[in-house]
């Protein structure tokens, strides 16, 4: 008969006293079903309480992507076709996602009183350290639309060793203007405010169009149990102050950003602006084709590439694998040499739609990119 031998088995992951291997699976199953669905928390601040959204868990050495939703949506109506997106299933796996939810916008939020003081944009802004604080998290990367956008621009100014890296939807820095104030005044007094605000969000092409994603969104925000509420975030995002933003300036962001607006968006130009009021050495410019107003709903594939390379360009998932759009980076880049000549501030990548990214490189110009 063979000698037999002593061989040690250790289990990897012992399970706890008295639980069984059919236990511990569940309990396995279950906690990953959490992190996917999200652990929602509610924190108080000097401004009253946010409530915001955790996904996945803190990664070492990673700041996590932190949201901010525009007026008339939450993070979910906002954001969820972009990071639900399976190309940016890679992204979510390396970073920890946080989605903030303005005051009142969440699901299920109660309507504020009559008389309730709603906070300014910048108070909105002094509310992200107490969430950070919260989590006990130390560097964010933002990721905002619209009012989202100018929160975290706001937050980035006046706590810019936080931020490591911003991306911007639709952007207005600035404040509105006697000319605005008067377009806004006429406007409500014949549309109601889910039209205006619709009309913040998208193009009057696309209103016009009133395709299936209209539809859904003016469903949406006119039937909003909240509805009150939205119009509260509305009319602080139409007294927001003028970042004041100057390139070269004491006023500046000092991270990396990567400004986002769509071919037909109502913004265009306020972003645009902001663009040329920002460092070109840590700026990159992108427009894309055929997105309309909301180019996270409506090209979430070209956004989560474009996101890829700003995320590659600050340091992190430099092994990431580009898929669709990796293939036009050699013509993208000789396309862009070509027109360096007249353009000395910023090099512009021209791309068709099917094609479109933002490409890696060092830095030191605005990369302006139709995609």
């Amino acid at each position: 008969m063979a000698e037999l031998q002593e061989v040690q088995i250790t289990e990897e992951k012992p399970l706890l006293p008295g639980q069984t291997p059919e236990v511990a699976k569940e309990a396995e199953l279950a906690a990953r079903i959490l992190l996917d669905q999200g652990q929602t928390h509610s924190v108080e601040t000097p401004y009253g309480s946010v409530t915001f959204t955790v996904y996945g868990t803190p990664k070492p050495k990673r700041p996590a992507i932190l949201t901010y939703h525009d007026v008339g949506l939450n993070y979910k109506s906002c954001f969820q076709p972009l990071f639900q997106f399976g190309d940016m299933q890679e992204i979510i796996q390396n970073f920890v996602r946080v989605h903030v939810d303005a005051p009142g916008m969440e699901e299920g939020a109660p309507v504020f009183p009559l008389g309730y003081q709603y906070p300014s944009l910048d108070q909105l802004a002094d509310m992200i350290p107490c969430i950070l604080q919260y989590l006990n998290f130390s560097t964010v990367i933002g990721v905002g639309a619209g009012a989202g956008a100018y929160i975290l621009s706001r937050y980035a100014l006046t706590h810019p060793d936080t931020v490591e890296g911003l991306v911007l939807i639709n952007i207005d820095p600035n404040a509105k203007g006697w000319m605005d104030w008067a377009a806004h005044k006429l406007t409500g007094l014949t549309s109601s405010i889910p039209e205006m605000i619709l009309g913040h969000l998208f193009s009057q092409e696309e209103l016009s169009g009133n395709s299936e994603l209209i539809q859904k969104y003016r469903n949406i925000i006119t039937h909003a149990p909240n509805l009150e509420n939205i119009e509260l975030y509305w009319n602080s995002y139409n007294n927001r102050r003028d970042l004041n933003l100057e390139r070269g300036g004491a006023v500046t962001l000092k991270c990396p950003v990567m400004l986002v607006v769509g071919d037909q968006a109502p913004h265009e130009d306020a972003v645009v602006e902001c663009n040329s009021k920002l460092d070109p050495t840590q700026t990159s410019f992108l427009k894309m084709a055929d997105s309309g107003g909301q180019p996270q709903l409506t090209q979430p594939g070209k956004l989560t590439e474009a996101f890829k390379y700003f995320l590659q360009g600050m340091g992190y998932m430099a092994s990431s694998c580009m898929t669709r759009l990796s293939r036009s980076r050699t013509a993208s880049l000789t396309s862009a040499a070509s027109t360096d000549g007249n353009r000395s501030r910023s090099r512009t990548l021209s791309q068709s739609s099917e094609s479109g990214t933002l490409p890696s490189g060092p830095p030191g110009h605005t990369m302006e990119v139709s995609c």
